[in-house]
C-alpha cells in the first residue's frame, strides 16, 4: 500500500487525528492488512497538502493506538487488528510515551540491591531525633571522613579543612562564583557546557564565554588568548563524560589546562558530576593542580538525584572560609538525614553497588543506542548518560524536537548548552531515568525512524 492516500475531507478533526482515525478505518475494512507499508511520512504529506509535521503526529497517533509500527531502516507498517486480515509477520513493541530530557542515572530495579539501601536507611533512622537538629556547616568528622573515603575513589586525599558537604552542585557553584567574581566579570566554559552554569552567571550578572573544543577538549590555544585578552575570573568545565556531548578530556589536555590556569592565576571549577562513573577514570584536575582547582564531586548522578549533596575541596583552608560563609548564608546546611544516608552508603559498600548498577545500564543502554540508530550520527561514551544527536540535513532542531514531542518524547535543543553564538542542529537525549530499556528502545527507533523521513515545507494553509 505504498500508494495509499486516505480521504481526509470527511473528518472535522484535527488532520493528525483525522489520519489515525482513517488508518484505523482502513485496516477494519480490509483496505489495510498486517504487514501493508504506509507511504513515507514526507511523501504522504507531498500528496495530501499538509504539513510534514501534521503527518508525522497522525502517524504517531496511529503508532499509540497500536495500529502500526515503526522499522528503522525500513518503514512505517500496518500492525492490524484482532478483525483484520492480516500476513504472518513478527510485529515489535510499540513506542511507548517517554521523557528524555533529564540527565539522571538509570533508576535502581535490583531488589538485592533495594534491600540494601532501605537497610541504610533503616540503620540511619534509628538516630532520626539528633539529625533533626542542626549540624555543623560543612558536615562533621564522620561525613567528612566518608566524603574522604569516596575522594579516594579519584586519587583525592584533602584535609578535612578543605573539605564541604553542600546541599548539591548548584549551592556549591553558586558560592564559589560569588566568592572569586563581581558583577560583570567573565567566567569561561566550554562551547557546549552545562545548563546550570549558564543560568549560575545570568543571576550573578556574570559574562560566560565559551571555549572552542576537539576531540581531546578545551583548546589551550583558544583558553591562552581568552586569559590574555578577557582576563577571565574563573574557568568552569565538566572535564568527565562532559554534558551533553559525553566527551572526557584526555589526561594530556588536563596538564596542558592546569600549566595555563596556574600561567594566568584563572581559578578552575571542576564540576566531576560524572566522574565515578567511569571505571578507571583519568586523574581530576584537583589531583593535577589542586593549588587551584575548586572540585565539586556531586552524588546525585552517582546514585540518584534525592541525594542532593555535593563534596566541594578547596583549593586551600584560607579559600574554603570565604566559601563556607557565602554557602552557609545561602543554605545554612546540607540535610542531615540525606548527607547520614550517603555516608552510611558509603561506609557499608551500598554506593559502590549502586556505581556499579548504574556503570552497568548505563553501558547497557549505549548498546542500544549504537543498534537502533545510524551509524556515526550521534556522540555517546559508553558509559554516559546520554547521547548528542547531530541532526541531518534538512532537519532543525525546532522541528525534530516538536516531532518528537508530538507523541510524548521529549528531548533538550543544543540552545540550552551554548555559551556561545550559533548553536548546531543537535539535541540531547537522555538514556536513564526511570525509563526502562525497552522504553528507550522504542523512543529511539521512533528517533531513527523520523531521521529518516526529512520534514518538507508545506504550500498547504491546511
Amino acid at each position: 500500500m505504498y500508494d495509499w492516500i486516505p480521504d481526509l475531507t470527511t473528518s472535522d478533526r484535527p488532520r493528525y487525528i483525522a489520519l489515525a482515525d482513517r488508518i484505523a478505518a482502513d485496516i477494519q475494512s480490509g483496505c489495510l492488512v498486517a504487514g501493508d507499508r504506509l507511504p513515507p511520512q514526507r511523501k504522504l504529506a507531498h500528496r495530501l497538502g499538509l504539513d510534514f509535521t501534521t503527518v508525522a503526529r497522525g502517524y504517531a497517533e496511529a503508532q499509540k493506538r497500536g495500529l502500526v509500527h515503526a522499522r528503522v531502516g525500513q518503514g512505517t507498517f500496518v500492525q492490524g487488528s484482532p478483525k483484520a486480515p492480516s500476513r504472518p509477520e513478527p510485529s515489535p513493541r510499540r513506542a511507548a510515551p517517554v521523557d528524555l530530557t533529564m540527565n539522571l542515572p538509570p533508576e535502581i530495579d535490583d531488589p538485592e540491591l533495594i534491600g540494601r539501601m532501605q537497610a541504610g536507611l533503616e540503620v540511619v533512622g534509628r538516630d532520626l531525633v539528633a539529625l533533626m537538629q542542626y549540624q555543623p556547616f560543612g558536615g562533621g568528622p564522620a561525613d567528612k571522613e566518608a566524603a574522604n573515603l569516596w575522594l579516594g575513589r579519584r586519587a583525592l586525599v584533602p584535609a578535612q579543612d578543605r573539605i564541604f558537604i553542600t546541599p548539591g552542585a548548584h549551592p556549591a557553584l553558586l558560592g564559589i562564583l560569588s566568592i572569586l567574581t563581581r558583577p560583570g566579570q567573565v567566567i569561561l566554559s566550554e562551547k557546549l557546557t552545562y545548563p546550570g552554569i549558564r543560568s549560575i552567571a545570568a543571576q550573578l550578572s556574570l559574562s560566560l564565554v565559551g571555549l572552542p573544543m576537539d576531540q581531546e577538549g578545551i583548546e589551550p590555544d583558544a583558553f591562552a588568548e581568552a586569559c590574555s585578552k578577557l582576563s577571565p575570573k574563573a574557568l568552569y568545565l565538566n572535564p568527565t563524560l562532559q554534558n551533553p556531548t559525553t566527551l572526557t578530556v584526555v589526561p594530556r589536555r588536563r596538564e596542558e589546562i592546569a600549566v595555563l590556569a596556574r600561567r594566568w592565576n584563572v581559578p578552575i571549577i571542576e564540576d566531576d558530576a560524572y566522574g565515578f562513573i567511569p571505571s578507571p577514570g583519568p586523574s581530576p584536575l584537583a589531583a593535577i593542580a589542586p593549588d587551584v582547582t575548586w572540585h565539586i564531586a556531586g552524588l546525585a548522578k552517582c546514585m540518584g538525584p534525592g541525594i542532593r549533596a555535593a563534596y566541594v575541596v578547596a583549593p586551600d583552608t584560607r579559600s574554603g572560609w570565604a566559601f563556607a560563609a557565602a554557602v552557609r548564608s545561602a543554605t545554612v546546611m546540607a540535610s542531615p538525614l540525606t548527607v547520614a544516608l550517603a555516608t552510611r552508603w558509603i561506609v557499608d559498600g551500598t554506593a559502590d553497588s549502586i556505581l556499579r548498577f548504574v556503570r552497568s545500564e548505563a553501558a547497557a543502554r549505549q548498546v542500544i543506542a549504537r543498534q537502533v540508530l545510524p551509524a556515526g550520527s550521534f556522540k555517546g561514551d559508553p558509559v554516559s548518560f546520554n547521547i548528542w544527536l547531530s541532526l541531518p540535513e534538512g532537519w532543525t532542531r525546532s522541528a525534530f524536537i516538536g516531532h518528537m514531542s508530538s507523541t510524548g518524547i521529549g528531548v533538550v535543543a543544543s540552545d540550552a548548552f551554548t555559551a556561545a553564538s550559533n548553536p548546531p542542529e543537535a539535541v540531547r537525549i537522555c538514556l536513564g531515568g526511570p525509563a526502562s530499556r525497552v522504553e528507550i528502545r522504542n523512543a529511539l527507533e521512533y528517533a531513527a525512524h523520523a531521521l529518516e523521513d526529512l520534514p518538507v515545507v508545506s504550500t498547504s494553509f491546511l
